[in-house]
């Protein structure tokens, strides 16, 4: 990269920073999904007259809601989270920022 200018450098770091906030998203909405799978079979088995799991799940889809639409302020689509997509992400990024500048 030493051959870029500042400008490329400056579009790299911000792209690069935008696809590591969409990927703790994504890993956000899989720590979600997992756990509350688990809580729910938790309750069904420990206790399945009172239904408890669903406070934890309403509280934390606020939570990951407020985060989804942190992360995507007028972004489009969901994409995966390999590496070649963020390097693909990255890109597309700064192509934006060179459009924009």
């Amino acid at each position: 990269m030493s051959s870029t200018v500042p400008d490329d450098r400056d579009r790299y770091r911000r792209a690069r920073r935008r696809v590591r906030e969409i990927q703790a998203f994504y890993l956000h909405v899989a720590a979600f999904v997992a756990v509350n799978i688990l809580l729910h079979v938790i309750n069904f088995i420990a206790s399945p007259k009172v239904y408890w799991a669903f406070w934890p799940l309403l509280g934390w889809g606020i939570g990951l809601l407020v985060h989804g639409l942190v992360t995507y302020r007028g972004s489009r689509g969901m994409p995966f989270v390999g590496r070649e997509w963020r390097e693909r992400k990255i890109r597309e990024l700064m192509n934006k920022d060179r459009r924009d500048a």
